[in-house]
């Protein structure tokens, strides 16, 4: 991990204060519901928390690609600066300039290959439509282009892989195809929606020692958003954790896993399985994993106050009156929680 500045001049993304709902027989589901980060060039953000809590709804609504209706856009702004500099709200874009900047400046790489990848086109056609939609590029070179693409990201044989049809090819290496399809362009932002679950962990640790690289070599930057908290403290610079539709904590990866200021954030990183600890054998450091008790709220039916609170082992009654503000609790490190000042003070340290 290297360390970035957070000066505005390095901002490439801005996310303030982003609302995405979705109207349903049922009522308003606020899947996203006043989320606030930043991204700064060349930097990897990680956007962590348990299903339901929001990441995926909010890489979405980065790339508009939220289906309006039921869903929508009810507030916020969403500012790229793209590769001119000049900040644009991705909110306020039409759709025709919306497609100038999905896979151009802004690509998305999905959870499972097999959805995103279509089975009747071969790998290459795929990855070389992009080119030639985005620059200017004949099929030929585009073809060209998707070949090496493909030798760039590791896969063997690129000449005759590229006229392969995604059924050809294993799990990590479909994986690759759509991290080349993604980076086909040079984006300036790659948003990588949990992109490792469906993979073994040998394969894990190759693509994630891939994209490494890759960012290294192309200096971009990644919105990694996982549940996987060992691929956070691997892959990820700065934090941010979600529950409930909001941000619950944010901070620097270092500060976030030395002492963590949410009873959540304290939650994730106590049920991490640890070298040397045997659920199994008494005596051990810890004999038993913790648990996080209860269910991710009903969104329809969130409680009044911290959403954290029915299934919080620290709550106390003025937790269940008003939602928390986003604090920040020293050095950039944020936290919604009114009782932070006393986790400060106590050892809650997590060994990462």
């Amino acid at each position: 991990m290297t360390d970035h500045a957070t000066n505005k001049a390095e901002v490439l993304l801005a996310v303030n204060g982003l609302k995405t709902y979705f109207n349903t027989d049922d009522g308003v589901v606020k899947s996203v519901d006043g989320v606030t980060f930043h991204i700064n060039k060349g930097e990897t953000l990680a956007v962590v928390g348990e299903s339901g809590s929001g990441k995926s709804v909010t890489s979405l609504s980065i790339m508009r690609l939220i289906p309006m209706p039921p869903g929508e856009i009810a507030g916020g702004e969403i500012l790229f600066s793209g590769t001119n500099g000049q900040p644009r709200d991705i909110v306020k874009l039409s759709e025709a300039e919306m497609r100038k900047i999905r896979g151009n400046d802004i690509a998305m790489i999905f959870q499972e290959p097999m959805t995103s990848l279509n089975p009747v086109y071969t790998v290459g056609d795929q990855i070389a439509e992009a080119v030639m939609l985005h620059q200017d590029k004949n099929r030929k070179d585009a073809m060209g282009a998707a070949t090496d693409m493909l030798r760039f990201v590791g896969i063997p044989a690129p000449e005759k892989r590229v006229n392969e049809y995604p059924h050809q090819m294993s799990g990590g290496m479909r994986q690759r195809v759509m991290i080349a399809m993604a980076l086909s362009c040079n984006p300036a932002l790659l948003i990588a929606d949990e992109p490792t679950t469906a993979l073994d962990v040998t394969i894990q640790a190759q693509i994630l020692d891939l994209m490494r690289k890759l960012q290294k070599d192309i200096g971009m930057s990644i919105l990694f958003i996982t549940h996987n908290l060992g691929v956070v403290a691997e892959m990820a610079d700065r934090v941010v954790v979600m529950y409930g539709g909001r941000v619950v904590e944010e901070g620097d990866v270092i500060e976030i896993f030395k002492a963590p200021r949410h009873p959540y954030t304290m939650g994730l990183l106590n049920s991490i399985p640890r070298p040397g600890v045997d659920a199994h054998v008494p005596g051990t450091p810890r004999a038993r994993l913790e648990a996080i008790p209860g269910n991710v709220p009903n969104p329809l039916n969130l409680p009044p106050g911290c959403a954290f609170e029915p299934r919080c082992k620290f709550a106390v009654p003025e937790c269940s009156k008003a939602v928390p503000a986003l604090e920040d609790t020293g050095g950039g490190h944020m936290a919604r929680c009114i009782r932070w000042q006393e986790f400060a003070k106590a050892d809650h340290e997590v060994s990462a």
